[in-house]
C-alpha cells in the first residue's frame, strides 16, 4: 500500500497565541498533518521554541495580534517563508482581570476587546486579502469559547469578546462562502492552560478549573490536543461543507441544563448520576 499523502501537505497555515495552550498543540498537530507552519506569538521566544520543535517546516514571528503592522508582519513572514498562506488559526486572546462588574476599568475592558475581537478581525481582513490576491480560497477558524454560547456575571469583559467573535465568524462566513473561503470556530471548555491557570487564586482559574471538570457530563476537563484536532478537520478538505459553524469541544460541558436536578454543571452533586452509571456498567 502507498503511503497516504499527510491531508494538509502543500498548504501554509499560521496560528496565532501559538507559544503555549491551544495555539500551540494547534501548530503541532497542524505541521504533523504536512503543512507548513507560521508561529505567531507575543511571546517571541515561546514562539521560537514551538517553531523549532514542530515536525515540518516552520516560522516563527514576534507579535501583538491586536496591532495592524504585527499582524502585515506575520503574513509577510509567511510570504517571504513559504510564498503563500492557506490557512489560518486565530486563536490568541486573553482572559482579563477577575474583577467585578462595578470594578471592572475601561482600559482593561478595552484591552480585552482588542486582543480577543480587533485580532481575529486583523487576521480575518488580512486572510481575505491575502486570498483575493492569491486568486485563491481557503480555510479559517477562530478559537471561540464556552463563553461565547453561555452567559455568567465573571470575566465580563471576556464574555463580550468572545461573543464578538462569533458575529466576526458568521458575518465572514456569508461574505467567504461565496468566493471559497471557509470559515468557522472552535468554542473550547474547561481547557486548564496558562491563560487560566495563571490566575491561581481567582474563582475560575487555577486548580478551580479542575474540580469544576470532574462535574461535565465527561466527568473531566480537556486538553489543547482535543482542541487542535478539531482544528485540523475544519481547516482540512474533509470540512469541505463545514462553514459558518461552532463546534464545542467541552465535554458536553453546552448541553447541561442548570435548572434541572440532573444538570447544573459546576454547581451540583454527581453522586446519584454516578452510581446509577456503575449500576448500568
Amino acid at each position: 500500500m502507498p503511503e497516504e499523502t499527510p491531508r494538509l501537505a502543500g498548504k501554509v497555515a499560521v496560528v496565532t497565541g501559538a507559544a503555549g495552550g491551544i495555539g500551540a498543540a494547534s501548530a503541532r498537530r497542524l505541521s504533523h498533518e504536512g503543512a507548513r507552519v507560521v508561529v505567531v506569538d507575543i511571546d517571541g521566544d515561546g514562539a521560537q521554541q514551538v517553531a523549532a520543535e514542530l515536525p515540518g517546516p516552520a516560522v516563527a514571528v514576534t507579535g501583538d495580534v491586536s496591532r495592524e503592522e504585527d499582524v502585515e508582519n506575520y503574513v509577510r513572514a509567511a510570504l517571504d517563508t513559504f510564498g503563500r498562506l492557506d490557512l489560518h488559526h486565530l486563536n490568541a486572546g486573553i482572559t482579563g482581570p477577575f474583577e467585578d462588574l462595578a470594578d471592572l476599568s475601561v482600559a482593561d475592558f478595552d484591552r480585552v476587546l482588542g486582543v480577543n475581537v480587533r485580532g481575529p478581525f486583523l487576521g480575518v481582513r488580512a486572510a481575505f486579502r491575502r486570498y483575493r490576491e492569491q486568486g485563491t480560497g481557503g480555510a479559517i477558524v477562530i478559537t471561540a469559547s464556552i463563553a461565547s454560547l453561555r452567559g455568567s456575571h465573571d470575566l465580563l469583559a471576556y464574555q463580550t469578546s468572545k461573543h464578538g467573535v462569533l458575529g466576526l465568524m458568521r458575518g465572514a462566513a456569508m461574505y467567504g462562502g461565496p468566493i471559497g473561503v471557509r470559515v468557522n470556530a472552535v468554542a473550547p471548555g474547561l481547557v486548564p492552560t496558562g491563560l487560566f491557570t495563571a490566575a491561581k487564586d481567582a474563582s475560575g482559574g487555577g486548580d478551580d478549573m479542575i474540580r469544576r471538570g470532574t462535574t461535565v457530563p465527561l466527568r473531566r476537563t480537556g486538553t489543547p490536543d482535543e482542541v487542535a484536532s478539531v482544528v485540523a478537520f475544519l481547516l482540512s478538505d474533509d470540512a469541505a461543507y463545514v462553514h459558518g459553524e461552532v463546534i464545542s469541544v467541552d465535554g458536553g460541558s453546552a448541553i447541561v441544563s442548570s435548572v434541572r436536578p440532573s444538570g447544573g454543571a459546576g454547581a451540583w452533586d454527581t453522586t446519584a448520576v454516578d452510581e446509577r452509571s456503575k449500576e448500568t456498567s
